[in-house]
């Protein structure tokens, strides 16, 4: 699955001079967490899956195709994963602080776009904002800031 994506990256878009090694695989892990949010209320709603396409397009600055691909990539590697911790590992050993405030935000935009947040959404936040050692005030904030632009 992972020479897939490796592939995907490589063909598809330009390697970026500062970008680390691990870029790849952190595009996976971010995308991943984010189609286990789309599942966390076990229905899957239009408005997030267009909601977790858009964040994915404006988060790597993807095409519409790349980001096709690279949702489809990620929904299969989270799919068949046994735990949270592939991803959040590589988040946090590579994310800033910064960074990861912005995955919990991308996270509240999945959770919020159906119009509703189901409680099973809320705790998957939190549980991943808590792996990634998001402080809990950094969490309220953003998800008061994706409350306030919905």
């Amino acid at each position: 699955m992972l020479r897939a994506i490796q592939e995907f990256f490589q063909s598809r878009i330009e390697p970026d001079a500062q970008a680390g090694p691990d870029e790849h695989g952190l595009h996976l892990a971010t995308a991943a967490l984010l189609f286990e949010m789309l599942r966390a209320d076990d229905n899957e709603h239009p408005e997030e899956r267009a909601a977790l396409e858009r964040v994915l397009r404006e988060q790597f600055d993807l095409s519409g195709d790349e980001t096709c691909e690279l949702a489809k990539l990620a929904d299969q590697e989270a799919a068949e994963a046994a735990s949270l911790y592939q991803f959040t590992g590589l988040i946090n050993e590579h994310f800033t602080p910064e960074q990861k405030v912005s995955v919990v935000e991308m996270l509240w935009q999945v959770a919020y776009a159906d119009g509703r947040l189901d409680p099973y959404e809320e705790a998957l936040v939190r549980k991943i904002a808590d792996l990634i050692y998001v402080p809990h005030r950094e969490f309220i904030r953003a998800k008061h800031r994706i409350q306030e632009n919905s």
